[in-house]
């Protein structure tokens, strides 16, 4: 069979289903990675698995989101994480060490395996033929305990590319051009795979930026294949033996198809507030610039921050520009400070920021009222940057250091000759920062800071339920919208109780009262309900201030994976006409819902308030339609481990074992220890050699 890459890794993957688009399969997961913002409802979340180890082949906590420790719940929370890491047998990436996608870009990915990451940019690995997912933090926890990763089977783009980028246009503009082709929404259950002529003329450090802006996309995964340009990046990095050649068969038939001439492109950007919003630099060249950051996890490795800071030897930024850069790793930390370059940003105006995700996830850096900022990011929502009335743009490193150098958005060719960027034969390694497992789990005692509170648990879903319409949004509403990230927020993840007083707090600061106060709830929206990050916490408070059920024209993959989680019941309209119909406040009767579920059918929902009725669908199989019967996936992992889970049409649950197993002992997670009395641990974690 002539395959594509994707299948060919998803195949050897395969542990049930078939691989046939819309199909639910489950695959092997061989590594996960979590960072400190979904991380500790991750492991809380293993925690209640009752499991002793972790079960795959590797897993990482890294921690790059809540750096700033304006409080004790951020650094609470790391010693969690390193505590947690330490006692079940994970890797544990210390603050300072990189943000996750860029550290395990150059220390743990590999070629042919499966990733997956409680972050929507895990596909950054993707870069170097590994075929990198973002789900919810509930799905890596069950893939730790060694279960599949279950989910539709994409459907597979290939992206051929042609030619050679010119001078000063780069891999961002690649993937800037691809969001303007297909949109936010074009990737949805689809998986991006680049092949072609051109491929070969791309450093494994700029696939990665593509690959990491794929999630803006919406799609499942991006992958190029594994060649010589692999094999040099693994060498360098000290990892040859973690190189495996892989690509798509030649004749590979691939579900759609796109074309990219990378001779004929030039310096684009995304213009506010979408990252498809996607203008050619030379079209808004003059609009004066406040601030530029160059940094995240899609453009802060050397290959960048190495031409920023050649582009900026012995000028000075524009007066009035406020100039960030973030190296993305500790490696890229050492490695600009080693030759110089460091010295060299520091020396033109820069504001040097730690190795974290930072201005990125809104940590800091808020751009000036009505201000413009331009930033090498990957997303440039509403509000997001920390300023709701900034006008941020997204570009290339390059792009951003001319804007900066003149004041004002500029096409880079304006600078001077292009800088050939130099690829080290030689990275600089030290994984000191990267603490192993404890060799005994049985000295080590998890630590608990008072804010990390028992993880909310949903009960089994009803038959018929009144609720009101608490709120009705348009299209393309984000996780940004739903559960906003910043650092006021982000250090209550751990707090459930807290968080949620937050929920849509950017559309309406009434919601979570209201909601409290109805106590059964329903939220409506438009197309592409749920883009952007995979925070589960934007299923996950809902859930905790009683949201039942969500109605939309259409989804974004990992959100709905959420709602489906956590046991919210992720509904679209029959007819989208019927949107225009539902007011907000209106009282809804959704009525044998649990009875439909099992059937597979539609759900009615009366409208008491204006005497209609309207039909709800949705688009799961017959295992998602248990999970959301038991009321979540945690409910359902337990009931089929004790051989009750629902049953439904076209869903067998699994026969229970012939010998009774000991039940798992309560989690620790719902036994909370104060900080005034927690000592550390006994027994260090060992470093990793």
């Amino acid at each position: 069979m002539a395959d594509s890459l994707a299948y060919k890794i998803l195949r050897d993957h395969l542990v049930e289903g078939t691989l046939s688009p819309g199909e639910e399969i489950g695959i092997r997961i061989d590594q996960t990675l979590t960072q400190d913002a979904t991380g500790t409802m991750a492991y809380l979340q293993f925690e209640a698995l009752g499991l002793d180890k972790v079960q795959t082949e590797l897993s990482l906590s890294y921690v790059d989101h809540n750096m700033l420790q304006t409080g004790f719940e951020n650094a609470d929370d790391h010693r969690y994480l390193q505590t947690v890491a330490s006692k079940y047998g994970i890797f544990y990436s210390k603050p300072g060490n990189g943000i996750c996608h860029q550290v395990h870009l150059e220390r743990f990915a590999r070629p042919g395996a499966t990733l997956l990451g409680s972050d929507s940019h895990t596909p950054t690995a993707g870069g170097m033929g590994s075929l990198a997912i973002g789900a919810g933090g509930l799905d890596v926890a069950v893939a730790m305990g060694g279960g599949a990763f279950v989910f539709s089977c994409p459907e597979v783009v290939g992206v051929e590319l042609k030619g050679r980028l010119q001078p000063w246009v780069t891999a961002k503009d690649i993937i800037l051009e691809v969001l303007r082709r297909l949109t936010v929404k074009g990737g949805v259950g689809r998986i991006i795979e680049y092949y072609g002529s051109g491929v070969k003329t791309l450093t494994v450090p700029e696939r990665a930026t593509i690959t990491n802006m794929g999630a803006e996309l919406g799609a499942t995964t991006s992958l190029f294949p594994s060649d010589d340009r692999t094999r040099t990046y693994l060498t360098a990095q000290g990892r040859s033996k973690a190189f495996t050649a892989m690509a798509g068969d030649d004749n590979a038939v691939y579900h759609h198809q796109l074309t990219i001439n990378l001779d004929e492109l030039e310096p684009l950007l995304a213009a506010p507030h979408s990252p498809d919003n996607i203008v050619k630099v030379s079209d808004v060249a003059g609009t004066p610039v406040d601030q530029v950051c160059v940094g995240s996890c899609t453009n802060s490795s050397f290959h960048d921050l190495n031409i920023v800071a050649t582009a900026l030897k012995g000028k000075r930024v524009h007066p009035r520009v406020s100039m960030t850069v973030t190296p993305g790793s500790m490696q890229v930390f050492e490695m600009i400070a080693q030759q110089g370059k460091l010295a060299d940003l520091i020396a033109a105006g820069c504001r040097i920021l730690e190795s974290a995700c930072g201005p990125c996830i809104g940590m800091g850096q808020a751009p000036p009222s009505g201000g413009v900022s331009i930033r090498s990011f990957n997303r440039n929502f509403y509000g997001r940057s920390g300023t709701r009335d900034a006008k941020v743009y997204l570009a290339s490193p390059e792009t951003c250091v001319a804007s900066a150098l003149l004041g004002k958005i500029a096409d880079p060719r304006r600078i001077g000759p292009y800088i050939k960027p130099e690829v080290p034969r030689k990275f600089l390694i030290n994984d000191r920062h990267i603490l192993a497992p404890a060799k005994d789990p049985s000295e080590v005692e998890v630590l608990r800071g008072p804010n990390i509170k028992p993880l909310p648990m949903n009960d089994s879903i009803a038959n018929n339920f009144k609720v009101e319409l608490l709120l009705k949004v348009g299209d393309n509403i984000t996780t940004d919208h739903i559960m906003p990230a910043g650092a006021k927020v982000l250090p209550l993840r751990s707090n459930i109780p807290a968080i949620s007083e937050y929920v849509f707090s950017v559309v309406d600061d009434t919601f979570a009262t209201r909601a409290k106060e109805a106590k059964k709830s329903i939220v409506i929206g438009g197309e592409n309900y749920g883009q952007g990050s995979s925070r589960e916490h934007a299923a996950l408070a809902p859930m905790f201030l009683g949201v039942k059920a969500v109605i939309v024209k259409g989804f974004a993959r990992i959100h709905k994976a959420n709602l489906i989680n956590f046991g919210i019941l992720p509904l679209t309209f029959q007819n989208p006409k019927d949107y225009d119909a539902l007011e907000q406040g209106d009282k809804l009767e959704l009525k044998e819902v649990r009875t439909s579920l099992e059937q597979g059918t539609p759900i009615r929902v009366r409208n008491l308030t204006r005497r209609t009725t309207i039909v709800a669908e949705y688009d799961l199989t017959p295992r998602e339609r248990a999970i959301l019967i038991a009321g979540g996936k945690l409910n359902f992992v337990r009931l089929e481990r004790e051989g009750t889970a629902p049953a439904v049409e076209g869903y067998a649950p699994p026969k229970p074992p012939t010998e009774p197993k000991k039940a798992p002992a309560k989690p620790a997670a719902q036994k909370l220890v104060s900080t005034k009395h927690a000592t550390t641990p006994r027994k260090a974690a060992a470093t990793r050699k």
